[in-house]
């Protein structure tokens, strides 16, 4: 903007250059920002939402750590449930996992969504990942994509031995009944995973890459972003017949 001045050599009010506000953060670079992503929605109704780095729970993860916070999450989950311009859901997931009571949350939020959902793996669903990529109503894997199964381990002082083993054992009994009823895999065959020793992932547990997560019935299909997509649109499209 070419700036006016008036007789006294000073800028004219209604002439002031605005850059100053220009400079200001929109709303999609806030959303950025907190969410990773403008948290818009594509032309078709379809909103994407990302699980990336580490799952955040209850206690705050430390600086300079990728996490998905799951306050954000969930009431943008509930948003799109309510939300009638949305029409479905794609959730990315590159995860190492992480807080295993958030991501049972943010899993059974989407599991019980009306609205069609399909997931993607990229990169890593690990962990409490696997309940989130099965949590969709159709699920992808790209070929190159890893998930870990493990059974849940704990940090830390542990008090009272037999009741914290308790505890996590009945934790890990509500992931394993979570993955058997969201994917093809039955709760044998995901055990034997899980409790596998010989690829010594941590000393116990196993990595699947690409094709065999399908192989095995944890994930639908391999494909990419236009598949996922594609299959996301098919879904609305039934859901309106």
């Amino acid at each position: 903007m070419k700036r006016l001045y008036n007789n006294n050599g000073e800028p004219r009010v209604d002439e002031i250059d605005t850059q100053e506000e220009n400079c200001q953060p929109s709303a999609a670079m806030e959303s950025i920002k907190e969410f990773g992503h403008p948290n818009r929605l594509y032309d078709s109704g379809i909103l994407p939402l990302f699980i990336i780095g580490e799952i955040e729970g209850h206690i705050e993860l430390g600086p300079g750590r990728k996490a998905t916070k799951y306050e954000h999450i969930i009431p943008t989950i509930l948003e799109a449930e309510q939300n009638p311009d949305i029409q479905g859901v794609l959730l990315v997931l590159n995860t190492m996992g992480g807080d295993v009571e958030a991501g049972l949350a943010i899993s059974e939020l989407v599991a019980g969504m009306s609205k069609p959902t399909v997931s993607l793996v990229l990169g890593g669903g690990h962990s409490i990942g696997i309940p989130l990529a099965v949590s969709t109503d159709y699920s992808f894997i790209v070929p190159t994509a890893t998930m870990t199964i493990h059974p849940i381990r704990m940090n830390g002082l542990v008090v009272g031995v037999a009741q914290s083993f308790d505890y996590i054992k009945r934790m890990q009994d509500r992931i394993v009944s979570f993955v058997v009823e969201h994917s093809s895999i039955s709760e044998s065959y995901f055990l034997h995973f899980m409790l596998n020793s010989e690829e010594l992932i941590n000393e116990i547990g196993s990595i699947l890459i690409g094709k065999k997560a399908v192989e095995i019935g944890l994930i639908d299909a391999v494909g990419g972003i236009y598949d996922s997509i594609a299959k996301l649109k098919n879904l609305i499209a039934l859901s309106n017949v």
